[in-house]
């Protein structure tokens, strides 16, 4: 099996006379937890748009799951999960309705759905709340849900987009023991954050300055090389020099 779950070599987008994403390359490997870190304008939204195969890139090349960003940003959409700050679920619709509707849309059968929709209520402490409408949910329970809904389909690749922005710091560790339990079982995890504290659980970190990849090594290597106390302190040394904005 190949360990290498995302390979980049020298990706680019260009908007017009604009480069947003400057030739980057990395690779990731199957069951890492990839921080993705970048400020405001540094390219890395872009970046992650290219990879989940709803931009195509400009030039270079890329696989993410075995799939070419270049041509098949379908298929990609298809075999990953994603999951965004911004609460994508259906407020009006029951958590068991979500969890099903969702799973139709990533292909999966009947009795699968049933199965995994029971497995994930159980998982999640859900099952009392089968039936109440999401809206009417807290933050915390609704992003574990939608971390949940994003591996109904068991990708090997899952995208979160500062996924615990806005929720307290209890509920961010539980979101975090969730995705270190997907890690666990051999999901990829490929995730932005503000929190510089979350980039310290990552198996490896990249950090993105003006559309390039200027850092990318494991949190404990970072630190040393930039002679830090913190990954915050890292952050804002490489932040520093960045030359725009957004």
């Amino acid at each position: 099996m190949n360990d290498i779950i995302i390979s980049v070599k020298e990706l680019t987008k260009r908007f017009g006379d604009f480069t947003a994403v400057n030739s980057i390359s990395f690779n990731v490997k199957r069951g890492e937890i990839f921080g993705f870190l970048g400020a405001n304008g540094a390219g890395k939204t872009t970046a992650m748009r290219m990879l989940c195969g709803l931009s195509y890139p400009t030039s270079g090349s890329g696989t993410v799951a075995g799939y070419d960003v270049m041509r098949e940003g379908e298929l990609i959409k298809r075999h990953i999960g994603y999951m965004s700050q911004r609460f994508s679920l259906y407020n009006d619709l029951t958590v068991w309705e979500n969890i099903r509707l969702f799973a139709g849309i990533y292909g999966l059968s009947k009795s699968e759905t049933a199965k995994r929709a029971q497995e994930l209520l159980e998982r999640l402490n859900f099952t009392a709340e089968r039936n109440t409408r999401v809206g009417s949910l807290p933050l915390g329970w609704k992003q574990k849900l939608s971390f949940a809904v994003a591996t109904v389909h068991r990708p090997e690749v899952v995208f979160l987009d500062e996924p615990t922005g806005g929720v307290d710091p209890i509920t961010r560790r539980q979101f975090w023991e969730m995705i270190y339990e997907a890690a666990d079982g051999g999901t990829t995890i490929f995730i932005t954050t503000h929190y510089m504290d979350e980039a310290e659980y990552c198996t490896r970190v990249s950090i993105m300055v003006d559309g390039e990849v200027r850092a990318l090594d494991t949190p404990a290597r970072l630190k040393e090389q930039y002679a830090a106390e913190s990954m915050d302190e890292v952050f804002r040394t490489l932040a520093r020099g960045a030359k725009r904005g957004e």
